[in-house]
């Protein structure tokens, strides 16, 4: 559809030879990103985001409402009480909105830790996080209790538990207390990360692995005399720095800098050593930093954010110390990540 410009002044320089321009500067490039010239930042319109925002503003729903939060993720549904049992209808919808958007919220849930766990489990199996405590009597639910006492540090972009052989495919978050101001969550799309990738370099990255590590985040948690049967249980592991999404087939990246150790290098593919491996790692790891692919949740008091762990990182803001924020988060066990 070709969109009409909006009516307004026509520029034009001045007399007086202050204003020479006599059109916006856009208007002499096409609709690409480009790079400044000295080589450090992109800037200019993420085109290829355009046919999914559109998909997913025309997608109708049986059962809710949901409305779209940011380009190609994110969506707050309304219509959906979590403090009843479902029924399977709805909950198939759910499903199919959390593969569409990667993020849904919904406001209002003044769930009990109970009903918490039911409704996450109706998406599969719970995980039980062995480095973070949980709620006392609801082990499935891990417990964030920020205070003056404890700051918070997830404050980096990370996909939940990838040092797991069968990270989470999804998680369930329920705000209990939060700050006035402050303690936002936001989400990266890893599939929009991937798709902005040059050609070439999604060529190359389709055949590496990356090895995963819980010790680079937890390695505080375990005690030393812990640490020899902690590995025992919980190996490094390799998942594929691109994975494909066991439900919708998309191709996401797979690395995040709270947990990837590092890219195996491939000389094939155009890694030749380490040096060459940790500059790619980083390189992927900033994709999630791009505006474009991401949106930010503000939360309230009984809100719920599920997201799919798989195509969306996450970093929570930790803009509100010495504040109070308590988040409690159910974990649904995934498969092994696959090419």
């Amino acid at each position: 559809m070709t969109r009409s410009p909006i009516p307004g002044p026509t520029p034009g320089p001045t007399p007086d030879g202050t204003i020479v321009a006599t059109r916006d500067p856009g208007a002499a490039l096409d609709a690409r990103r480009r790079t400044t010239t000295d080589g450090r930042t992109a800037i200019g319109p993420v085109a290829h985001l355009a046919e999914e925002r559109r998909r997913l503003l025309a997608l109708e729903w049986q059962h809710f409402d949901a409305r779209l939060l940011a380009a190609t993720l994110g969506a707050e549904i309304a219509g959906v009480d979590l403090t009843v049992e479902l029924p399977e209808p709805v909950i198939a919808e759910l499903r199919t909105a959390l593969h569409e958007y990667k993020v849904i919220f919904f406001r209002d849930q003044p769930i009990t830790p109970a009903q918490h766990v039911s409704f996450a489990r109706r998406f599969g199996e719970l995980e039980v996080h062995p480095f973070i405590p949980p709620n006392p009597e609801h082990p499935e639910l891990v417990r964030f209790e920020k205070s003056a006492e404890v700051a918070g540090y997830e404050n980096a972009w990370h996909h939940d538990v990838t040092w797991r052989e069968c990270p989470s495919l999804g998680a369930v978050l329920h705000a209990i207390a939060v700050p006035q101001v402050g303690g936002d969550t936001l989400f990266a799309d890893m599939i929009a990360a991937y798709e902005g990738l040059p050609d070439e370099v999604r060529a190359s990255l389709d055949v590496l692995d990356a090895v995963h590590d819980f010790m680079r985040a937890f390695a505080g948690q375990v005690p030393a005399e812990r640490r020899a049967a902690m590995r025992d249980q919980y190996p490094l592991v390799t998942h594929p720095v691109v994975a494909s999404h066991a439900a919708t087939g998309r191709k996401h990246l797979y690395v995040n800098r709270v947990f990837t150790d590092h890219i195996v290098p491939d000389a094939a593919a155009g890694v030749a050593d380490a040096g060459a491996a940790s500059a790619l790692l980083d390189r992927l790891c900033r994709q999630a930093e791009t505006v474009e692919y991401q949106c930010r949740f503000r939360w309230e008091p009984n809100s719920v954010a599920f997201w799919d762990n798989r195509a969306v990182q996450h970093y929570a803001a930790s803009d509100y110390w010495p504040e109070v924020r308590i988040m409690e988060r159910a974990s649904i066990v995934g498969a092994r990540p696959t090419r």
